[in-house]
Formats: structure tokens, C-alpha cells, sequence
């Protein structure tokens, strides 16, 4: 996963926070009963000096060891009985002063035996979500949601397909992408007019590898060279930071939709390049969606960004009518 050093604090931060809270709640409960019940109090410190005095005991004979945990579990067992019926008749319920942790598994830790628990791996995802700018959209579009109803079953006489046949390959590449994108490299530009779902595919691929913990950062052109820009030239007050850049560079999946819709310029042409060239040789997938065709993409990038495209980058072709108007209808 591509997550910055940064990032990972951050969701550690997290998890510690989640144990800090429980904890406090859990010495708050005990304050409580403690005072309005001292018996209570006397109980947990009966338990906590047999523990203690179990590992004494142990040392100077190794050999009763089984007979003396035994010895111990029975008077725990019974401390904890008299401890649970002393909670239930003081209205509690009996695990009222137990430990509280929001997993069990990992006891708020985030690791279980070395390895990150379930919990941890679930604010992973959250945090890439949060990253990708694409928290409510991909509820709706994803791949269980994508339907071919209104795309035309009308065979296109000039390539001898339906934009409904070409629609239902499109799907198929952004699937496999998807699916094997941790162990094939590939890049893919969807190419077509608007409202054919291009951006709807890309939605899919983001939700498809968010949920497996991976990151993704989404941005249109115009939002992704604004970001840049200002980062670059009017950043004073530290607006954009240098981790926000980084992970342009980093993320495991860059997402760039309506390419071609910004403004075209050094800068742009400049910063375009980087991002594509840097990525490639990391072997960093990217995604690019735009309503220019192949003809015209000479005419709006430089020789180096065109030949990276056509070196590097699968070329799904979308046609047919605005399918957009399609629904609305």
C-alpha cells in the first residue's frame, strides 16, 4: 500500500486514542464503584496480589507450577464470583468493571501476534476513502451497480459494434485491471465522448481497490493541476502540504478524470509529464479519463506525454449517445 510514514502515524494515532478512551472510561467506572463499594476494591486487589505472588512462588518451586496455577485459577474464579454478584445486586451488570475495548481481537491494540488485526486494516481502508475524495459517489457506482440497459444494442456500421458490445468489453478491461492490479502493471486512458462512463468505470476501479485496503487518490485535471499550482506559487499560509504532494507520486492508484479540460500551458504540460513519467518508471498505476480521441492528443500534449500514453497505457474507447440523457429521459 502506498501510504506515506505520516499517514500510518496518523491511523496509529487513532487506534491510540480509541484505547486512551476506553481506558479512561474504564478507571472512571472503577473510581465510581470503588468509592460506593470498597468491597469491590478489596476483591480486584485480592486478585492482583495472588497474581503477584504466583510468580514468587513459581520461582522457588518450578515443580508445583501446574499445582499452583490451578490453586490459583480456583481462588481467582472465586473472587471473581463474589465480585459478579456483588455488581449484580448493586444494580451493575457483572462485567460492569471488566476492561472496555472497541476490538477484542487486538484489545485496541492494532496488531494481533505481529500482524495488523482486522481493525486496523478497517482504518486503513476508512483513511484511503477519506484520501480519494470519493466517500458517497462510490456507493452508487461500482461494479455490482453498472448496468448496460441504456447503452444502444444498434451495431455501429463503421466498426461493426454496438456501443452496448463495447460497453460490455470496457467493463470486462476495468475489471481485470482491478482484479489483477497487484500483480500486473498496467495504466489505462478511457477515451470518448461525454457521458458514456468513462468517470463511472473509474469509479468502479477506485471502489474495487479501496475496499482491499489500497490507496487511491481521485482528482479531476483541473482540481489536480490547482492543487499543484498551488502548492507551487501560493502556498503561504501552507494550504497544500508537502505529504498531499507526495502522494500524487505515491499512492497506488492516481485517478486523473476529464483530462484535457484544463488549462493548457507549460506549467500543466510541465507537472502532466512529471506525474506520468515518475509513476511509470515506479511502476505506479495510473488512470486517465477524457472526451479528447487519440487524433487530438497530439495536438494538446507534447510529444513525451503522447509517447508515454501510447507506450504504457491500454486505450478504451467508448461511443455512443449520452447515456446521462438516457436516464433523465
Amino acid at each position: 500500500m502506498g501510504l506515506t510514514r505520516s499517514q500510518f502515524k496518523h491511523i496509529l494515532n487513532i487506534i491510540d486514542q480509541r484505547r486512551l478512551k476506553n481506558q479512561q472510561i474504564h478507571y472512571a467506572r472503577k473510581d465510581k464503584v470503588y468509592k460506593a463499594y470498597p468491597i469491590l476494591q478489596t476483591i480486584d486487589e485480592q486478585i492482583s496480589s495472588l497474581s503477584a505472588s504466583l510468580t514468587r512462588q513459581i520461582v522457588e518451586n518450578p515443580k508445583k507450577r501446574q499445582e499452583l496455577l490451578t490453586d490459583l485459577q480456583e481462588k481467582i474464579n472465586r473472587l471473581s464470583l463474589q465480585k459478579k454478584e456483588t455488581l449484580l445486586d448493586a444494580g451493575y451488570p457483572s462485567d460492569y468493571l471488566a476492561p472496555i475495548y472497541d476490538c477484542e481481537d487486538c484489545k485496541d491494540t492494532g496488531y494481533i501476534d505481529h500482524a495488523k488485526c482486522h481493525c486496523l486494516n478497517q482504518e486503513i481502508i476508512n483513511f484511503s476513502y477519506e484520501q480519494s475524495h470519493l466517500n458517497a459517489i462510490l456507493q452508487k457506482e461500482n461494479f455490482d451497480n453498472f448496468s448496460l440497459d441504456h447503452y444502444s444494442s444498434e451495431v455501429d456500421k463503421n466498426i461493426g459494434k454496438s456501443p452496448r458490445e463495447i460497453a460490455a468489453f470496457n467493463y470486462k478491461i476495468c475489471y481485470s485491471f482491478a482484479e489483477h492490479f497487484d500483480t500486473k502493471y498496467n495504466n489505462l486512458i478511457l477515451y470518448g465522448q461525454a457521458g458514456l462512463g468513462k468517470t463511472y468505470l473509474c469509479n468502479c476501479i477506485a471502489k474495487s481497490l479501496l475496499d482491499t485496503g489500497h490507496t487511491v487518490i481521485y482528482l479531476t485535471a483541473f482540481g489536480l493541476f490547482k492543487l499543484l499550482e498551488t502548492y507551487r506559487f501560493h502556498n503561504e499560509e501552507g494550504h497544500v502540504t508537502l505529504d498531499e504532494i507526495q502522494n500524487l507520486y505515491e499512492c497506488d492508484l492516481l485517478i486523473i478524470d476529464d483530462l484535457g479540460t484544463e488549462i493548457n500551458n507549460a506549467f500543466t504540460t510541465s507537472e502532466l509529464f512529471n506525474i506520468i513519467n515518475s509513476r511509470m518508471l515506479d511502476k505506479k498505476h495510473v488512470v486517465i479519463s477524457t472526451n479528447l480521441p487519440p487524433s487530438a492528443w497530439s495536438n494538446q500534449y507534447t510529444d513525451r506525454i503522447v509517447s508515454r500514453i501510447y507506450g504504457n497505457y491500454l486505450s478504451v474507447g467508448f461511443i455512443g449517445s449520452d447515456i446521462r440523457l438516457q436516464k433523465f429521459l
